[in-house]
């Protein structure tokens, strides 16, 4: 298998599995501490993409056909229960794209879609980092404040993390919009206060992809406000999951 889906903390009597989706370069472990975070009525579940921590070696996906390809068989046998996506930056761009190919297959749709950090698909910047030298990649690395710099001069670290880090902005750099049908989902977008502020002023038309409303919620912080201002994240969640009816009787 090229992904796997696992949880975090297994809660058989939780009314909402959450599938939590990183950031490019990142893993599962990246929602490590959400478990403890999140209220007992929340199942957590991590997306783990190949080529990093436990899935190191394995072969990695540079489009978003291949991605959803991937991911769709392994996500569908954990639907048995209500459930949300919440994915930040890269990984609202993949949640944002798997529910829209689970509506098309009839498969079932998150009650609610989270996108965190992640500017909204019709209006996707044009940038090719993916295609840039090692040395132009760890200066883009730098500028987003990030990656420990420690880890940016460290050799045998780079060598693992580059060609992740490429191979996942090659998703999101050559993925492309096309229209298709509202999701019937409600979204909730996240922004940091001290992200771009051009990049901030279109949050709002994520609201134009769902028929099924649409809110954003501005946090404290940089783009990595996940991490940062991870409690107001958490709680911004479990509020809006806990008006989700539970499942079956108890």
């Amino acid at each position: 298998m090229r992904v796997t889906v696992r949880p975090l903390a297994e809660r058989p009597h939780a009314a909402t599995r959450l599938f939590c989706f990183p950031y490019a370069g990142g893993g599962a472990s990246v929602f490590r501490d959400w478990a403890a975070a999140l209220p007992a009525d929340i199942e957590p579940w991590a997306v783990q993409l190949p080529g990093r921590e436990d899935r190191l070696g394995a072969p990695l996906l540079e489009r978003m056909g291949d991605v959803l390809n991937a991911l769709v068989p392994e996500v569908i046998p954990h639907l048995n229960r209500p459930f949300a996506f919440f994915g930040h930056s890269m990984g609202g761009l993949v949640a944002w794209s798997l529910t829209r190919a689970l509506q098309r297959m009839e498969a079932g749709s998150p009650t609610r879609l989270f996108v965190s950090g992640c500017l909204p698909p019709q209006v996707r910047e044009e940038t090719a980092y993916h295609a840039g030298s090692e040395e132009e990649l760890v200066e883009k690395l730098r500028s987003w404040a990030a990656t420990p710099e420690e880890v940016l001069a460290d050799p045998e670290l780079m060598r693992l993390l580059l060609p992740v880090i490429r191979a996942d902005l090659a998703v999101v750099e050559t993925f492309r919009f096309t229209d298709g049908p509202l999701l019937t989902c409600p979204i909730t977008a996240f922004a940091g206060t001290e992200e771009d502020p051009a990049g901030t002023a279109v949050m709002p038309l994520w609201g134009e992809l769902t028929a099924g409303g649409f809110d954003l919620r501005m946090l404290p912080g940089g783009h990595f406000f996940l991490h940062s201002a991870r409690p107001a994240v958490v709680a911004e969640i479990s509020g809006r999951l806990a008006a989700v009816p539970r499942h079956g009787s108890h």
